[in-house]
């Protein structure tokens, strides 16, 4: 109905829906963002490996259960999980702004890295002390990328995120 027959009826023109509109109200029901298109799910798989290592220097030999942590790409997670939105979380990843994907990326792929490293010296040491050690330094390092990652799937500007950092 054009703008002049709805005045001609007495009846007001419906708004309308556009399909960004539609996309962010299905992303935000999906609990991922629509500015991004990433959800925050997937920090859930670096936070189970942070959990895991925070658990060392009181229980040295929780070692072995953060040894069985196993690095999931994006995808990998979404699959493996019981996210109501799964898929709508990989499609939106794979339509994500390729900058924010890159830094999205950037600092995951450090993340995988770091706790890779880890675990591949962990198993190379004999001595909980060291275990220990490698914990704690890998806690101090992936803490703060976990929170760059939030900010970038939050959105956050950068000057966010020098806020965050600077107050750790």
């Amino acid at each position: 109905m054009t703008s002049t027959a709805a005045i001609a009826t007495g009846s007001s023109p419906r708004p309308t829906t556009y399909p960004d509109e539609a996309r962010a109200a299905q992303l935000r029901a999906g609990n991922i963002n629509p500015r991004t298109g990433l959800a925050t799910d997937y920090l859930n798989h670096f936070n189970e490996a942070i959990m895991l290592l925070e658990m060392v220097p009181d229980m040295p030999e929780c070692a072995s259960d953060f040894l069985e942590w196993t690095p999931l790409s994006y995808a990998e997670h979404f699959t493996a999980s019981n996210f109501k939105a799964r898929d709508l979380a990989i499609e939106a990843y794979e339509m994500t702004d390729a900058q924010i994907r890159a830094e999205f990326d950037h600092l995951t792929d450090n993340m995988t890295k770091i706790l890779t490293e880890v675990g591949a010296a962990m198993r190379q040491v004999q001595q909980d002390r060291s275990r220990v050690a490698l914990a704690e330094q890998a806690i101090v390092w992936v803490k703060p990328l976990v929170m760059l990652t939030a900010g970038v799937i939050n959105g956050a500007a950068a000057t966010d995120v020098d806020t965050i950092m600077a107050s750790n």
